[in-house]
């Protein structure tokens, strides 16, 4: 099945359209990446293939900043593996997710094969962010996001600019929700990391 995210009136390709109601391999997958480059795709536990058309300026804007805030705390601590939207992995359910943002423990990063690193990485990142656009509904990322946490991610932020809120997710813990907040913390798995989210409501 295709499930298509649209925040651009975006033409689907012929053959996605073609795949609504097959079951979608991981070698399916691969292929389909390798061939649309321009769009993300994601693949359910159950084949499901998740088309994900560009997204509007102000949401790439808004990425692109907390990716580089990301990215600027990794260059001062020198901690992890971190990587931007492209990224893709197989979780231990066989999905395979691109979170907006994520990183990963150099040890477990280091424990990969090189071969595994040129692919959809069989691992879960320990920390992924993800980023609201205006047409993803709430629903879906809450199940993405527990999701992350069930197949061994150790925190996760959804951030959600129409609403100004962000959304806490640990381990055997309730979901935190912070209206508004200035800044969001990652101690103690990312030390000293804090995401200015001011800066992420006002990217553009």
């Amino acid at each position: 099945m295709v499930r298509t995210l649209t925040e651009l009136e975006y033409p689907i390709p012929p053959e996605l359209i073609a795949l609504t109601h097959q079951r979608v391999t991981p070698e399916q997958f691969e292929r389909l990446c390798g061939e649309y480059r321009e769009m993300r795709l994601e693949l359910t536990s159950t084949g499901e293939l998740i088309v994900m058309p560009p997204t509007g300026s102000e949401t790439g804007s808004q990425n692109f900043n907390l990716t580089s805030q990301l990215a600027t705390w990794f260059r001062e601590y020198g901690s992890g593996i971190c990587f931007g939207a492209n990224a893709g992995f197989t979780l231990p359910n066989g999905a395979i997710r691109s979170p907006d943002a994520s990183w990963i423990r150099r040890e477990r990063w280091d424990s990969l094969t090189a071969q595994q690193k040129k692919t959809f990485s069989p691992i879960c990142p320990d920390f992924v962010i993800e980023l609201r656009s205006a047409s993803d509904t709430l629903t879906q990322l809450y199940l993405k996001m527990f999701e992350y946490i069930e197949n061994g991610a150790s925190l996760g932020w959804l951030i959600d600019p129409l609403k100004l809120q962000v959304y806490v997710y640990r381990p055997n813990e309730e979901v935190v929700i912070l209206d508004n907040p200035e800044t969001v913390s990652g101690d103690p798995l990312l030390p000293g990391f804090k995401l200015k989210l001011t800066e992420v409501w006002s990217a553009e």
